[in-house]
């Protein structure tokens, strides 16, 4: 299986949407359904300043794309986007701002911890907002989420890059792993958003990223 990274446009959202909501729900293990709420989320961030979209397209045979993946029990196989091609990841975010939610969100825990609120300002401006990294089970461990991740935060302007992720007792998963390696730093820990029960941590670091090869 060859896989490789393209950039995904808002204007060909219709052909790849669905099937990175797929993958997202399959990587999250959320219920069958969930994708069809956050479709609408997606595309309102489409039209945001400095969107950007990266996925990861796996080139198969006809054969190999009607065979089923051991993946999940829900979805068995990633969903094709052409005829011999299956979209196995996704990565997008966009240029965080005062009047976001989730910026708000963060600089609500922030003043709650009892963070100066000088440094709250500066945590929150400037940043590339990392919303969604996303790599189907099917294809995890080959450096697919790091390689989706070097290519969208490439000659970004910003000067940090900024996320939010489930806690994750010991941070013993693989998003966690992939984030302590590329040297993500604590910025909040166990927030709890408005409208969603489970702690998340916020992370962050400086850009750029170091540059790091793709997938052998």
């Amino acid at each position: 299986m060859t896989i490789r990274l393209v950039e995904l446009t808002g204007q060909d959202a219709r052909v790849w949407l669905e099937p990175a909501l797929d993958v997202y729900v399959t990587a999250m293990n959320y219920p069958r359904g969930t994708e069809v709420h956050r479709a609408a989320l997606w595309r309102e961030h489409i039209g945001r300043p400095g969107w950007r979209a990266v996925g990861a397209i796996a080139a198969v045979s006809a054969t190999q794309a009607r065979a089923p993946h051991v993946a999940s029990r829900r979805l068995s196989r990633p969903v094709a986007i052409g005829d011999d091609e299956l979209l196995v990841g996704i990565a997008y975010g966009y240029r965080g701002d005062r009047d976001q939610w989730w910026n708000q969100q963060l600089r609500t825990g922030l003043r709650q911890a009892g963070t100066p609120r000088r440094v709250v300002d500066e945590i929150t401006s400037d940043y590339f907002e990392l919303t969604e990294l996303h790599v189907h089970p099917s294809v995890q461990g080959r450096g697919i989420g790091q390689w989706l991740l070097g290519r969208l935060l490439a000659e970004r302007p910003e000067s940090k890059v900024l996320l939010s992720t489930p806690e994750i007792p010991a941070e013993d998963n693989r998003a966690w792993a992939l984030y302590r390696r590329l040297g993500f730093s604590d910025v909040l820990r166990h927030f709890t958003f408005t409208g969603d029960p489970r702690p998340f941590a916020f992370l962050g670091r400086p850009l750029p990223l170091p540059d790091r090869p793709g997938p052998a």
